[in-house]
């Protein structure tokens, strides 16, 4: 039985060796599309619901790159048997059958650095003491040099499957090397220190940083510059190297107690001589208080910082969770203070040097006012509400852009649209 099997197997196998070349390609084109599927829908779909599942990060986004990087290896691994099976000259297929060994060698190798890349950040947070300044997604030094040494090695392998030695083809180079670095000095500055702002990681694509008196956010990096939107919506291109020689301060990643994007307000405000300073404290301490854009902890305070030519001066300190309220908390304290400072009759003097008349104040009529404010509170807290609206829509975007199964196309705009919310939320920015 098991022998007559084995014949009718082995006469199938004949026929399909004896087809036209023709059929062979076509029934190699079928079979790919076969094993194709059958991977995607048997393996990487149901893997990808099970990283999904997890509460971890790291296999999520490990998901996609080895994904690819199998499909990659599918259709090289069916391009050399159709050739294989097409083919009948053993010379030819024995010729390009290294070249096969190398890609294999290569695909295997960016699969290990993608993995070093996800994992060795994972496994050096887990046994790192947390400090108060964070930067997320770090690319430690670390991980940089493993994948080196994995793509080092990976290529040395690579080039000797295909008879070329790597140590030789160095040597030749470094003299040219020489000439050519020479001649473009600047640029390859540029692209030296893009990998060195790589390893060490000052700041990422969405960060707040001030560079040399440029403010605004990170919104692209490349190997010779690192784009900044500024607070004028204008794009502001820095060459990597006056990054590199440039003090950076980045707003985004400051804060305490692990919170990265915490930020400090601070508040002077003047009041009359004959003020009582312990009232003035307390009142000020209760409008922070009061601000639901303040923390409780670390607790605002007050302190007396001066006493000035015509006033005493007390600074204000406050902590905002997340920076991109900053602006928002310093208009809601000033606008409080002013107006309880008015009801407890605490006086805030003008300089000494300017002279008041009666006329400065009945310039304008009541009633225009008070409609004016009663205007504007109705359009901030309509902002408020369309502010808060958008922070939703951008929780649900960055959800969606945790799906493993999106295309590049779907990615690409819900990242844009990420951004674009982004903007409107920071839209307070640009009254600094």
């Amino acid at each position: 039985m098991i022998d007559d099997v084995t014949n009718s197997v082995n006469e199938q196998i004949d026929m399909l060796n004896e087809l036209n070349p023709a059929f062979k390609v076509l029934l190699s084109f079928v079979f790919t599309a076969i094993g194709y599927y059958l991977i995607k829908y048997a393996v990487v779909r149901p893997w990808g619901r099970v990283v999904m599942s997890t509460d971890t990060a790291w296999d999520d986004k490990l998901h996609r790159p080895v994904a690819n990087r199998a499909y990659f290896f599918l259709f090289v691994g069916a391009a050399q048997l159709s050739l294989i099976w097409v083919s009948e000259q053993a010379s030819f297929n024995d010729d390009i059958s290294s070249y096969f060994s190398a890609i294999y060698i290569l695909t295997a190798t960016s699969i290990a650095s993608v993995s070093v890349k996800h994992i060795i950040p994972m496994v050096m947070d887990r046994f790192t003491e947390k400090s108060s300044v964070t930067v997320s997604g770090s690319n430690p030094l670390i991980t940089f040099t493993l994948r080196f040494v994995v793509w080092f090695g990976g290529m040395y392998l690579s080039l000797t499957e295909i008879g070329v030695e790597l140590f030789g083809v160095l040597a030749s180079l470094a003299v040219f090397s020489l000439i050519i670095g020479l001649a473009v000095q600047q640029t390859l500055g540029n692209i030296i220190n893009s990998f060195l702002l790589a390893i060490d990681r000052p700041f990422e694509i969405g960060d707040r940083i001030e560079v040399d008196g440029t403010w605004g956010s990170v919104v692209g990096t490349g190997i010779l510059s690192t784009k900044v939107l500024d607070r004028d919506e204008r794009l502001v291109v820095i060459p990597n190297n006056t990054l590199v020689s440039s003090t950076i301060v980045n707003h985004a990643r400051g804060g305490g107690d692990g919170m990265a994007r915490r930020i400090s307000i601070v508040i002077d405000v003047g009041v009359d001589y004959r003020e009582s300073t312990e009232h003035v404290k307390l009142t000020m301490v209760k409008v922070a208080r009061d601000c639901e854009y303040v923390l409780d902890e670390p607790k605002p305070q007050v302190l007396l910082t001066e006493l000035g030519d015509f006033a005493k001066v007390f600074r204000l300190f406050g902590w905002v969770n997340d920076y991109s309220d900053e602006w928002l908390a310093r208009d809601w304290l000033l606008r409080t203070i002013d107006t309880t400072f008015s009801d407890e009759g605490i006086n805030i003097p003008y300089p000494t040097s300017v002279e008041l008349t009666e006329s400065i104040y009945t310039q304008a009529s009541t009633r225009k006012q008070a409609a004016a404010s009663k205007k504007m509170e109705k359009e901030e807290q309509k902002h408020l509400e369309e502010r808060e609206e958008t922070k939703v829509l951008l929780e649900d975007v960055q959800e969606q852009l945790k799906d493993v199964n999106l295309d590049n196309k779907q990615r690409t705009e819900l990242e844009e649209e990420a951004r674009r919310l982004e903007t409107v939320i920071n839209m307070f920015d640009a009254a600094a």
